[in-house]
């Protein structure tokens, strides 16, 4: 290489140094300076994985808090056995009606989805006639009960006197899957 320079004028030097440092540069900019990032990348991505790691740590060390909570979830409500669940579903329903004055038109059949882990969905289509205050009070004394009663779907259009409404309305209870190991299978009033 020593002899190759030896051999050039000094215009010709300057010419290869200059081709060879551009050379130097443009690899340089293609190959290395895009990944100058990339050790911050790492940093965050190593330091969200250990607010992860710690996070999951965390989550399993509180295991035995998770566990009480469930229990005492799990014997806080009556158990109503699956038998009696849509019976019981359907007397909440009508006493809250005849609290609230809202006669009952059409009780549809009342259909289970068990798709939760821990809950049996009741629902149950009704058809109503009530004034706005009554369906109000029907409605609010369903939500607010002890049960675990609430409206999915409400479909309201006036009576043809237009005294009253006529209302088409989804109602889901929902029921507890298993019964709790300590509690006797009573039935209850109220899911």
């Amino acid at each position: 290489m020593k002899k190759f320079f030896a051999q050039l004028r000094p215009m010709e030097r300057r010419l290869a140094v200059g081709v060879l440092v551009v050379f130097i540069l443009v690899l340089n900019w293609v190959f290395i300076w895009p990944h100058f990032s990339d050790w911050s990348n790492l940093r965050h991505r190593l330091a969200d994985a250990q607010a992860k790691l710690d996070l999951y740590h965390t989550t399993i060390s509180q295991t035995k808090n998770y566990e009480a909570q469930v229990k005492s979830f799990e014997s806080q409500g009556e158990f109503v056995a699956p038998e009696d669940q849509s019976i019981n579903f359907l007397r909440t329903i009508q006493s809250q009606a005849l609290a609230s004055g809202v006669s009952l038109v059409n009780p549809g059949r009342s259909l289970t989805h068990t798709n939760d882990a821990f809950f049996v969905e009741q629902i149950q289509n009704i058809t109503v006639s009530a004034t706005d205050e009554q369906l109000v009070d029907f409605l609010y004394k369903l939500g607010s009960d002890a049960s675990m009663i609430r409206v999915r779907d409400l479909e309201l259009q006036p009576d043809p006197p237009r005294q009253k409404l006529n209302a088409n309305i989804r109602l889901v209870a929902s029921y507890q899957r298993n019964a709790p190991a300590s509690s006797k299978t009573t039935t209850a009033k109220a899911p």
